[in-house]
């Protein structure tokens, strides 16, 4: 099992920074400028990567599909109205990659790997919807990529069958991403706590693909341990498809990338000591023990002639009851603090 999975360039997992994607999805809403706008803002964001999404909508819904109670279309005719051409793929992919970002895209099925695999991808990106999807998780994980796997609705016993899957493909390069599948997500069935139960359970690089408003909660995420950060945007909620209502706007993704990296710098190792940066204030702002009054040399020292207070150059106050009884031996000039070479 590995802690740490290396994406092109990017190491995800142990101390390293957060890889964070922008998820176009769908909402290129089918028209090239509008993708490669999206690109551009997600470069201007600087982000990680950029994800769009490969599939024919006739290998992922039947026709005959009912309609979701919030969606007027049904299923089928909605996710082909904003299906990503295949011969579109290289040119995204390609101007993804001039603008030093990594091209990435949820397959659905062997034809949409086939593609993705023709172009060098990097890595592959497994919906949620998918994690029970056996033959596809086998031939996705054959292709020897890492594998960043969503696991919205998904319990623990179909997150292991879904790993053996994968592993049992000689691949361990794997992510997970918890996740809820609702459009937008309600804070109260985020369930953060989830990212520390499974990077504990399983021990490989876990992350959170988000779909709540806002970028309060992905940024939560990241301080209680999640190494990859999935979230959708768009140049405008109030675009029509199925996805901009819940998407990050281009300021937005800014915004939240900028806090990502706050917090990656302040989590820091663990280690609790004084920094670098904090000794002038160790020395200056720490207390010691300070002469009260004069103390002549030779004189037996009191209670009465100690006082603990500001800088922290002298003896550290906890050896106080230490010193009560030792012998100056030079004069210490009132306000003047103690170190041990003076008694």
């Amino acid at each position: 099992m590995k802690k740490e999975v290396k994406i092109g360039n990017k190491i995800i997992g142990g101390v390293n920074k957060t890889y964070i994607i922008a998820e176009i999805g769908s909402n290129h809403n089918k028209n090239m400028e509008t993708a490669k706008k999206l690109i551009d803002l997600a470069s201007d964001a600087k982000v990680d990567a950029v994800k769009f999404q490969t599939y024919k909508a006739e290998k992922l819904y039947s026709k005959k599909a009912p309609k979701f109670s919030k969606d007027k279309k049904n299923p089928f005719d909605l996710i082909k109205s904003v299906e990503l051409p295949y011969e579109w793929h290289k040119e995204l992919s390609d101007y993804t990659k001039k603008k030093k970002m990594h091209f990435l895209s949820s397959p659905f099925d062997f034809d949409a790997v086939d593609l993705l695999e023709k172009l060098g991808v990097l890595a592959y990106k497994i919906a949620s919807f998918e994690i029970t999807d056996i033959e596809l998780l086998k031939y996705t994980a054959s292709k020897n990529k890492p594998i960043i796997l969503s696991t919205g609705m998904a319990d623990f016993e179909e997150i292991n069958d879904a790993l053996k899957t994968i592993r049992a493909q000689g691949n361990d390069d794997i992510i997970l991403l918890h996740c809820n599948s609702l459009y937008p997500t309600p804070v109260d069935i985020v369930n953060l706590k989830a990212i520390q139960t499974m990077k504990n359970k399983f021990k490989i690089p876990i992350g959170f693909s988000d779909h709540t408003l806002g970028i309060h909660i992905p940024i939560a995420a990241v301080s209680i341990g999640a190494k990859v950060i999935e979230k959708h945007f768009t140049l405008d909620r109030r675009m029509k498809g199925p996805d901009h209502n819940f998407a990050l706007e281009p300021n937005e993704l800014k915004e939240m990338v900028r806090n990502i990296r706050d917090i990656d710098r302040a989590i820091g190792t663990g280690e609790k000591k004084v920094s670098r940066e904090e000794f002038e204030m160790y020395e200056k702002g720490r207390r010691s023990i300070i002469a009260l009054k004069k103390i002549p040399k030779g004189k037996k020292i009191t209670k009465d002639m100690l006082i603990i207070k500001r800088p922290g150059y002298g003896i550290k106050p906890k050896y106080y009851e230490k010193i009560i009884g030792k012998t100056a031996k030079k004069d210490i000039e009132e306000d003047q603090w103690i170190t041990w070479e003076d008694i």
